[in-house]
């Protein structure tokens, strides 16, 4: 299997939340002391020339933009010296959150399923080659709607690394081929609405760019 269809044959996404410190800061909430996962169905993956669409019943959808990276070979319980080696590549991500639904279930001690696991919710990039990113603890990531500038963070800003990330979630679940690791978003993150170009970048490596839509 190449790992250009990541999207179509990994089995599952896990993503971290409040992995930078000024974007849990802008949201209220705590810094984590350890890393805070969620998962998101490989149904939410959209790639270029589909669609955003707002899910029914949601005022308040918000952009984050992402590091992705895409797991080469089956792993389990490895340790952070280990874990760059199940790296295959890397994707520029969008994590749509449907925040107005996720700030109800906080409220209420529910889980976040139905803000973070709509269909659309995850828009992907193509993959990006190692050798594109040589240090992943070293990267820009951009984020603009309608061109202006909403996301403009560095993946150093991390509270905890992608090797680190990586052995954490392995001991709690196996990782395999194709799977993708979201590691979170920098501070910025805001509302679009129907009609919103969305772009995003690591400069001198990818752009992205998503239409967001009402869905009917």
């Amino acid at each position: 299997m190449s790992l250009s269809g990541f999207s179509k044959v990994g089995r599952k996404i896990v993503a971290v939340g409040r992995n930078y410190a000024d974007h849990a800061k802008e949201l209220g909430n705590a810094l984590p002391s350890k890393p805070l996962l969620f998962m998101k169905p490989t149904s939410s993956y959209i790639t270029a020339g589909q669609s955003i669409e707002i899910p029914l019943g949601c005022s308040e959808l918000h952009h984050e933009i992402e590091l992705g990276a895409i797991i080469n070979n089956e792993c389990k319980a490895i340790s952070e010296a280990q874990a760059m080696n199940f790296v295959g590549g890397y994707c520029l991500a969008l994590d749509m959150t449907a925040r107005d639904f996720q700030d109800e279930a906080k409220k209420k001690g529910h889980p976040w399923a139905m803000a973070k696991m709509f269909d659309t919710s995850l828009p992907v990039s193509d993959v990006i080659p190692l050798e594109k990113i040589p240090d992943p603890a070293n990267v820009q990531l951009w984020c603009k709607v309608n061109e202006e500038m909403r996301q403009n963070g560095c993946t150093a800003d991390m509270i905890f690394s992608l090797p680190y990330l990586i052995s954490y979630i392995s001991h709690y679940f196996t990782l395999q081929k194709g799977d993708l690791i979201l590691t979170g978003t920098p501070a910025g993150v805001g509302p679009v609405k129907a009609g919103d170009v969305i772009t995003g970048g690591i400069p001198d490596v990818i752009d992205i760019s998503f239409n967001v839509t009402q869905r009917s």
